[in-house]
């Protein structure tokens, strides 16, 4: 409920205003960076497409999402949402299921088959891009609104990169990843599959490209040197994941073990329970706390009964067993062995420990500089060699879906700027809207929508999807958990507090103004206004 309001002016701060004919502090209207949008890594206006969501306009709220992310329903599913950890709502009660709205979002543009809007005209400018990966796809998306004809060259057979051999399908079904990527490709972009890109200065040159985004994905395992006896039975995570889409499944036998801590470790585990594996183990060196899997992946993983044996290595592999041997923490967190050793029995062990990209391609490229096998990248997205520009998992950065579609857009406006022989320079943000600058009072108590998760049996025994979506109803309530932290969204309230009447209603979706006539400077309106979008700012004198 609403905090009562009674007109009662606090004495302290009269004074510490001046009011009356000594006002020194009047009010002035503030845009603020809500925290959520500034922790979105592909810097989605969150807090903006949620305001038109929340009344209902859909078609509005999906297009002021898409200025931004051209796959909402796929980063809807597959995000790992730091924009919820940093959501001010979290200190109320529980943070906006953003990511749920904006899955709703997605989904209801595919169903009903909205379109991105027309691209400017053509510029006559050629962009290669190199990997059909998340990144890529969003510099495409970028690039061909901005008017530049765009070549994706994948080397795989299918569009998607590491969205579609690195995720299964009971986090992102198919359907929905080739729906999203089918509307970019309807905006004229080309995408060549099993097109493998294996000299770049060639392929520029002989096709006539005036510039090119590297967008490969970190496709190779990483391995390790555990004695085998039997290398067969020793295979990589992402063969495995790979397996899955290419029709080819691997043959993992009735009892797994998984080498890793992070989310793919964890995709193997609950994809070897879904291929009938009675056991699936994870043994891990370091323990929950140090696991860099995400919680709400070894959440379900856990409920699905994948076993996770901690603070253990893996030291050799037998022909029908292997030995694990126990691990302890120093002092500073790093796993270091104990001399005690366990078998294991198994039917074969999948090394999910990392992967690495390959730069093969760039071995003629001048000036571009490599440094633990990754591109090195200035602050506009630009290698060493002018006109080459990379992103994703290619340039040093935390490698996600979400980071990969950041880079992607960056590097369009920048790529954009570069053809045109300009600079982009990118707009300044706003102050941050803190917690301490609201009043979370005025703000009814809204538990989270829980999303609806597929039964067990079902979970166990099939790759449908696990994590059902909102409904309409569902998504509104959510929508307007928002509390629109830092800018105004017309709630009246300055307009009612004001002893004066120096508040101005412009209209619905103008907001207000300040009659500096008549306005004292007493900073009730500032006091009382829920988000925080009002300052007392000094008199000019």
């Amino acid at each position: 409920m609403q905090k009562p309001f009674a007109i009662t002016l606090d004495l302290g701060s009269s004074l510490a205003n001046h009011t009356g004919s000594w006002r020194t502090k009047r009010p002035v209207y503030v845009d603020k960076l809500p925290p959520c949008n500034q922790a979105c890594p592909a810097g989605e206006d969150i807090q903006g497409w949620l305001y038109y969501a929340e009344s209902g306009d859909y078609r509005r709220a999906w297009k002021a999402l898409v200025e931004n992310n051209p796959m909402p329903a796929v980063m809807g599913r597959i995000c790992y949402h730091p924009c919820e950890s940093a959501c001010n709502r979290g200190q109320i009660d529980q943070a906006v299921g953003i990511h749920a709205v904006e899955r709703f979002l997605g989904d209801e543009a595919i169903r009903l088959g909205w379109k991105f809007e027309a691209a400017a005209p053509q510029t006559g400018k050629r962009v290669l891009i190199v990997g059909a990966g998340p990144s890529g796809l969003s510099a495409a998306y970028h690039l061909a609104r901005l008017g530049h004809r765009v070549s994706i060259w994948e080397a795989g057979p299918m569009a998607g990169g590491m969205m579609r051999f690195g995720i299964p399908k009971y986090r992102l079904p198919r359907e929905i990843l080739d729906a999203e990527i089918a509307r970019i490709t309807e905006m004229g972009v080309e995408i060549r599959l099993n097109t493998k890109v294996v000299d770049l200065e060639s392929a520029m040159s002989e096709c006539c490209f005036d510039a090119a985004f590297l967008a490969v994905g970190a496709h190779l395992a990483r391995r390790t040197s555990i004695p085998a006896r039997d290398a067969s039975r020793v295979l990589d995570a992402l063969s495995v994941l790979r397996g899955m889409e290419d029709g080819e499944k691997p043959k993992l036998g009735r009892r797994v073990l998984i080498y890793g801590g992070g989310n793919t470790a964890l995709d193997v585990a609950r994809t070897a329970k879904r291929l009938g594996a009675s056991e699936a183990l994870i043994v891990y060196r370091r323990t929950r706390e140090h696991m860099p899997a995400h919680d709400s992946e070894l959440q379900e993983a856990l409920e699905e009964g994948i076993k996770i044996k901690w603070l253990s290595t893996i030291k050799e592999a037998g022909e029908t067993s292997f030995t694990v041997e126990k691990m302890k923490l120093d002092d500073k967190g790093f796993p270091q062995p104990t001399g005690e050793f366990e078998t294991i029995e198994a039917d074969s062990l999948v090394l999910a420990l990392g992967q690495d990209v390959d730069l093969s391609f760039l071995r003629n490229v001048a000036g571009l500089q490599i440094a633990d096998g990754v591109v090195k990248v200035d602050a506009n997205m630009m290698t060493g060699r002018a006109g080459i520009f990379a992103g994703g998992d290619m340039v040093p950065s935390e490698r996600t879906a979400t980071v990969a579609v950041g880079h992607g857009k960056k590097a369009a406006r920048n790529i954009d700027a570069w053809l045109r022989g300009m600079k982009f320079d990118a707009p300044a943000k706003h102050a941050l809207a803190s917690f301490d600058g609201l009043n979370p009072w005025y703000y009814a108590d809204a538990p989270k929508t829980v999303q609806p998760q597929l039964d067990m049996i079902r979970r166990r025994a099939s790759f449908d999807e696990v994590v059902g979506g909102l409904d309409e109803s569902n998504a509104v309530f959510e929508a307007r958990r928002c509390l629109s932290c830092g800018n105004c969204f017309e709630c009246d309230n300055c307009y009612g507090v004001c002893p004066d009447n120096a508040v101005i209603k412009l209209g619905p979706g103008r907001r207000f103004a300040i009659n500096d006539d008549y306005c004292k400077g007493c900073g009730l309106c500032a006091e009382e206004c829920p988000c925080g979008a009002i300052e007392m700012v000094p008199e000019a004198i």
